[in-house]
């Protein structure tokens, strides 16, 4: 019978909430749980689900995974790895799971390891089949350097890797097993439990309805995907319909296999399954209307989910109106075709098989290249958009979509950099590469810069922001040297362009370098000499503000508190009229630690509050670290060690996530290092340890929000 609880969440981790009743696999759950249990006496440290398209694996995999979460006090990662295209990513996207907003140039392995040393973890590689060899090379890697650590992979391909343990998943049995109470088998109740979804229950006092819908999920094979795609289409055909068009349009096993099988195959598998998954799917797909085909199709495009909005930018045309597109969307959803986002409302996604039928078919079209076109077209608008209005009011919502559309952002400038027009290619890639900069993705940012740079593209615009992006990166990463270099690319650019604006953010890449090697001084005398021109609301007019942050930084650190302090109030105020947060939670940053030197406690407390408060919006690691350094300091001098230490825990946690301690900079380690001191002699080892460890064993959510709490 149909197992409907939900496994209550955990505080650590990232796996979805689940959707549907979870169906039968009690043996195969229960392997899978042992297998995974670290007090379990399990030797295997790798566990792989594989087995064709459809049959279950990610559902299954999830469910072990919540099972056995409190095993894992680090948490249980998902990494869905179906949106990645690319090889030699697969690394970049633990970390990325992982929330590690890494700062540095390190292997990103090294970086991996080095902050999951010690802890206990369970990591779920989703969807490898693509990506084998690069999955299993950050497995072994990661396996033999983080004893704590252990992997749950779905694929239809084992990973072949020493000590692997495989669980081959079959499809649901459609007779019940011998013993068993319930008369049917697993593949008939989930069908009879979408069936009921679809408004088409089955009586239980039936016997040909539930011989019809046994028949049913017997052609079927019993295969997940394939039962809760045919179920779906008892909303417009009864069960006898359904069956007798199963029986015309699935072929017998001796016909041949089409492209996607070999998609959906694994190396030695029989094909039939595989060509009962395909043809189902293909039935599913004739029995659409037209334009619901066509739309089908071209949704295949998108990478990592999509919104009816977007939808209607990139798939309309022909005869395909967009006023057509939101009725055809919830048709194909309604037919279980496309899926809601469990996480995201108005967001929807499709399984990879499903997609990959749609790919097929778009190529079969003639349109894939088209439509890819106008993909990549819409998010290069869609990233000059956010670069436009990244410095007003709309900075969250832009920083919530890069979020979101991080995946097709990727696919458009992979795409954009493939083509031979260099001048788009770093267009895109300049905006991208600010977006992506300011939102925590710096490595993906000086990835695609790199590339898009390397091609010498011609002067303009988009090669001077590209420049600027790529330094400022570079700045965040702690490579100063690096920083200097782009600092004269971007200066000469930005003269060659004639842009009063483009040569005063290029002010920022120069000053924020010598301020973060102290060369106070010097980053003064640099910054100051900057004009002060009208802000903009762009990206450069982010730049404007960043360059005016990075002079109040500097006379902070030098020890000048007064003129630190007026400079970010000049700063907090245009963030303020301009109705940005990521400049302006630095400047209540700045201002709350010249509070503190002059001795108003309570206005620093709540100055570094704001400030963790504006950098938590905006998802920024390294701003929410520095605050959480300076209230610490702040909470101490009123007396409250105890929550002090907690605060440097937490403080501590952020920072293993940026890999940068304290951004490397001299004098933000001897500022912190000063506070745990001063806590530790209030409240003595044994105590500070306590406090301490307890904020260290927070959540990046729970800690951000006791920072952020008044007691």
């Amino acid at each position: 019978m149909p197992d409907t609880t939900h496994p209550n969440p955990g505080n650590l981790g990232n796996l979805p909430p689940e959707t549907h009743s979870f169906v039968g696999r009690r043996a195969e759950l229960a392997r899978l749980q042992a297998a995974l249990d670290p007090e379990g006496g399990s030797a295997a440290r790798l566990v792989s689900v594989v087995g064709v398209g459809g049959v279950g694996k990610t559902r299954l995999a999830l469910r072990a995974a919540a099972e056995v979460r409190d095993a894992y006090p680090d948490g249980v990662w998902l990494t869905e790895l179906s949106p990645l295209h690319t090889p030699g990513l697969v690394d970049l996207a633990v970390m990325e799971t992982l929330r590690l907003a890494d700062q540095s140039t390190r292997p990103v392995l090294d970086v991996i390891i080095e902050w999951a040393h010690g802890k206990r973890l369970l990591l779920v590689l989703d969807s490898c089949e693509h990506l084998l060899a690069d999955c299993a090379k950050v497995a072994a890697a990661l396996l033999s350097r983080v004893p704590g650590l252990r992997i749950l992979v779905t694929s239809r391909e084992r990973l072949a890797l020493p000590g692997e343990e495989v669980l081959a998943l079959e499809p649901l049995p459609v007779d019940g097993r011998t013993g068993d109470s319930a008369p049917v088998g697993d593949a008939v109740t989930l069908f009879a439990e979408r069936a009921a979804a679809a408004g088409r229950p089955l009586a239980d006092d039936d016997p040909a309805a539930r011989a019809t819908a046994a028949a049913v999920c017997r052609r079927l094979d019993g295969i997940p995907l394939a039962l809760e795609l045919a179920a779906a289409r008892l909303a417009d055909l009864t069960l006898d319909q359904l069956h007798a068009r199963l029986g015309e349009r699935l072929p017998s096993p001796s016909e041949l296999p089409s492209p996607l099988d070999l998609l959906t195959s694994a190396p030695g598998e029989r094909p039939p399954r595989h060509q009962t998954l395909r043809t189902a799917i293909g039935w599913s797909h004739e029995l659409c209307a037209p334009l619901e085909r066509l739309l089908w199709a071209r949704l295949s495009v998108f990478t990592g989910g999509f919104c009816e909005e977007t939808v209607q930018q990139v798939c309309a045309g022909g005869p395909l109106a967009p006023e057509r597109i939101p009725g055809l969307l919830a048709r194909l959803v309604a037919q279980s075709i496309v899926l809601p986002d469990p996480v995201i409302s108005a967001r929807y996604r499709m399984l990879d098989t499903v997609r990959e039928y749609g790919t097929d078919w778009l190529y079969a079209l003639g349109e894939e290249r088209a439509v890819r076109r106008r993909h990549r077209e819409h998010y290069a608008r869609l990233a000059h958009q956010g670069c436009a209005e990244w410095n007003t009011g709309r900075q969250v919502a832009w920083c919530e979509r890069v979020l979101s559309e991080h995946a097709n952002f990727r696919a458009a400038v992979e795409s954009a950099l493939a083509e031979p027009d260099r001048e788009a290619a770093v267009e895109m890639a300049g905006h991208v590469g600010f977006l992506w900069r300011h939102c925590g993705y710096l490595r993906e940012a000086a990835h695609c810069l790199d590339q898009a740079l390397a091609a010498d593209p011609p002067p303009g615009h988009g090669r001077t922001l590209a420049l600027w992006s790529r330094g400022a990166v570079a700045i965040l990463q702690g490579d100063q040297e690096a920083a200097a270099n782009w600092a004269v690319r971007c200066a000469d650019a930005a003269r060659d362009q004639g842009s009063p604006v483009a040569a005063v953010a290029a002010v920022y890449l120069r000053g924020g370098q010598l301020a973060l090697t102290s060369r106070q001084a010097e980053a003064i005398a640099v910054l100051a000499a900057a004009p002060q021109l009208p802000i903009q609301d762009d990206a450069f007019g982010a730049a404007q503000l960043q360059v005016r942050l990075a002079l109040s930084l500097a006379h902070v650190l030098l020890g000048e508190y007064e003129r630190g302090r007026e400079v970010a109030d000049e700063v907090r105020t245009a963030s303020r009229k301009q109705g940005e947060y990521w400049c302006g939670a630095f400047a209540d940053y700045l201002i709350a630690q010249a509070d503190l030197a002059h001795g108003d406690t309570p206005a620093a407390v709540n100055g570094a509050r704001t400030s963790i408060a504006g950098h938590a919006l905006l998802h920024n690691t390294v701003g929410a670290a520095m605050s959480l350094d300076l209230l610490a300091a702040a909470i101490v001098t009123t007396g409250d060690a105890h929550r002090a230490a907690r605060l440097l825990g937490i403080g501590t946690r952020l920072w293993e996530l940026t890999g940068r301690a304290q951004m490397d900079s001299p004098d933000l380690i001897a500022t912190r290092r000063t506070c745990e001191l001063r806590v530790r002699e209030r409240l003595g080892d044994t105590a500070y340890a306590s406090g301490y460890g307890a904020g260290l064993a927070m959540s990046y959510d729970e800690g951000i929000a006791y920072a952020t709490s008044v007691q």
